[in-house]
């Protein structure tokens, strides 16, 4: 059983409070279903209660921390360590491709081969 300790939302609608749960990691993070209740974060309010004690023992009993209570705990000092990006990376920008108007331009700007006539074959003699 592979152990998480993850954020569990707990509140109201437009009013998000956290929970700092240690739960399976199989289950779905929604679910309710904690082993032990770790602390809370308060996100609008900035309020913040950790079990320090608690969640390095189970730190070192081998529970995986999740990027975003791992940035938590950092902050809060139980940890050290640097913070991790939990923000999805942008997508790279492509280079602009040509509008059909760019290159109905570009293709008047060639220089056109020379047109030769072609030579129309001799009519058999009678």
């Amino acid at each position: 059983m592979m152990l998480k300790i993850r954020l569990h939302r707990v509140g109201k609608k437009h009013d998000p409070s956290f929970r700092v749960v240690l739960t399976d990691s199989r289950r779905a993070a929604s679910s309710g279903k904690a082993i032990e209740v770790l602390g809370f974060y308060n996100a609008q309010k900035d309020q913040i209660k950790l079990s320090g004690d608690k969640i390095k023992d189970w730190i070192t009993k081998g529970a995986q921390v999740s990027d975003t209570v791992h940035n938590l705990l950092v902050r809060e000092k139980v940890i050290k360590g640097p913070k991790i990006n939990v923000l999805p990376s942008q997508p790279k920008k492509e280079e602009p491709t040509k509008t059909g108007a760019e290159v109905a331009q570009s293709v008047a700007a060639e220089p056109k081969a020379e047109e030769k006539p072609v030579a129309e074959p001799a009519e058999a003699a009678k």
